[in-house]
C-alpha cells in the first residue's frame, strides 16, 4: 500500500472506528459476548494491529493482488464466536475508509487501487483467522455443530473431562 494511501487511513482513524462501532451495534448479538458494547473496548487494539501490520506490508515488497474472493473468511464451527460479527464489521469500516482515502488521492492507478484493496484484505483476514481461532479453541460448543445443526437442535457444550457434582443424600431430619 502506498505510504499517502495508508497515511489517508490513518487520518480517519477515528471515524473508521465510529463507523465500525456503529455497525456493531446493527448485528443481531447471538450471545452475550456479541453484545456491541462489550465488543467495542476490543476497537483500538484492534486497529492498532491492522495499523502496524499494514505498515509492516509497505515496508516489504508489495502483496501480489489476487482475486478477493481468494481470501477466506475465518469459519466458526458452532457459528457462535462473537468474532465473526465483530470483524466482519470492521472489513466493512475498513474498505469504506480506504475509499475516502483512494478518493483523496485521484492519482492512483486502478491496479494501485486493486492492491490496497488486496493488502486491507489480507490484514484483516490474517488478524481475524488468528483471532477467531484463539477464540474457537477454547468453545465449550465447538463440537458437533453441523450435525445438531442439521437436526435442528441446539449444539451442546464439548465434555471437558469435568464430572457433574456427584447428587447428595437428603440430611435426615431428627424429630
Amino acid at each position: 500500500m502506498q505510504d499517502g494511501l495508508l497515511d489517508g487511513l490513518r487520518v480517519q482513524r477515528s471515524q473508521i472506528r465510529e463507523r465500525w462501532a456503529a455497525l456493531l451495534h446493527t448485528e443481531r448479538a447471538n450471545t452475550p459476548l456479541a453484545h456491541p458494547d462489550a465488543l467495542v473496548h476490543l476497537l483500538d487494539w484492534t486497529l492498532d494491529e491492522i495499523f502496524r501490520d499494514l505498515a509492516h506490508l509497505a515496508s516489504r515488497r508489495r502483496a501480489t493482488p489476487q482475486p478477493i474472493g481468494a481470501l477466506e473468511h475465518p469459519e466458526c464451527p458452532c457459528g457462535r464466536n462473537p468474532l465473526l460479527a465483530y470483524f466482519a464489521a470492521g472489513e466493512q469500516a475498513m474498505r469504506e475508509g480506504l475509499v475516502l482515502a483512494q478518493v483523496a488521492t485521484p492519482v492512483l492507478s486502478p491496479a494501485e487501487r486493486d492492491a490496497s484493496l488486496f493488502e486491507i484484505d489480507l490484514v484483516l483476514h490474517h488478524i481475524a483467522r488468528r483471532e477467531i481461532e484463539a477464540f474457537c479453541g477454547v468453545c465449550q460448543f465447538r463440537q458437533g455443530r453441523a450435525l445438531d445443526h442439521e437436526a435442528g437442535e441446539a449444539p451442546q457444550p464439548v465434555d471437558a473431562g469435568i464430572a457433574p457434582p456427584a447428587a447428595t443424600a437428603p440430611v435426615p431430619s431428627h424429630p
